[in-house]
Order: structure tokens, then sequence, then C-alpha cells
């Protein structure tokens, strides 16, 4: 790793940072519009009476430039723990030096020291760029998969059993 790079874990003095990265990741994806959650939400989530997840910061020469954000996760035909790496961002000035690398790298070495038996993430159709980047650490991508998700007003009228047939 570079003398300029630096991993670490998160602190609650980072989310702001955190949050701002998370809308400049929105950006790159042409997802703006669906960051609808807040810094104190972001700040709950991370370090509250339950934390859901976890995040390391890149800093590059005392900078914030990328960050990792993952959580647990269980899979049931290898009966082990997972995680399960939501985002992996560096700003766009700071690609190619490494630091996505530095950044998942400390992602799977968490992984290996908490047992766990997988590191799963999803990755845009149309991002060539972590595509080949993904495959060239190793990681498959699989062709068969699609995620599915169950958000804001299905969620609410499926977990009600009022939801449309």
């Amino acid at each position: 790793m570079s003398a300029q790079l630096k991993i670490r874990p998160a602190q609650p003095a980072d989310v702001p940072t955190i949050f701002e990265l998370i809308g400049a990741l929105a950006e790159y994806e042409n997802l703006s519009g669906e960051v609808i959650g807040d810094v104190e939400s972001l700040s709950e989530h991370l370090f509250g009476k339950r934390p859901y997840a976890e995040a390391l910061l890149a800093e590059w020469e005392g900078e914030s430039v990328g960050f990792a954000l993952f959580f647990d996760r269980y899979s049931t035909f290898l009966t082990q723990p997972g995680l399960y790496l939501e985002d992996l961002f560096v700003l766009r000035n700071y690609r190619g030096r490494g630091i996505g690398k530095a950044l998942i790298g400390q992602v799977a070495r968490i992984a290996i020291e908490r047992g766990c038996a997988r590191l799963e993430w999803a990755v845009l159709d149309w991002n060539e760029p972590a595509i080949a980047f993904y495959q060239d650490i190793g990681a498959t991508v699989l062709p068969h998969w699609r995620i599915c998700r169950l958000v804001g007003d299905s969620l609410s009228d499926f977990a009600r059993g009022t939801h449309r047939d």
C-alpha cells in the first residue's frame, strides 16, 4: 500500500463525509434521485445502539477519497457467515492508484478474520470498468442471478398482506 494511502475504520465524525461520498457514488451511477436518506440515519445505522453496517474510509494524503460499506450475511448452503459489500467507491480523480483494491482487500481480510466463507456484492451490468476490476482481483460475476427488491409502499403493502395479486 502506498505511503499516501490510509485505510481505516470509519468513526462517528466521518459520517457526513461518508454521506457525501454516497452522493458522489449515486451521481456516478446516475442514481442521484435514489438517495433519500440522511446523515442522521446513516450515523444511527453505523454507530447507534444496534449497528447495521460498518464502513472503511480511504484517505489519500489526509483527504477522504473513497469508502467501503459492508454488513454481515449468512449462507444457508455453506452454513457459514459472510460479508456483503454494499458499496465500494473511489472519487474519479483518485482511481487507478490502488485505492479500490486496498479497500476491498481490507474488507476481505475482515471477512477472513471473522471466519466468513464468502464476500459478495453486486455490480451494475453497464459498469464495465468495475466488472473488469472485480474479475481482475479474482471475483466471479454470476451470470444467472438477479437482485430482487421490495421497497417503500410495495414492502409495506406486502408485509400487511395488502399487495396486489
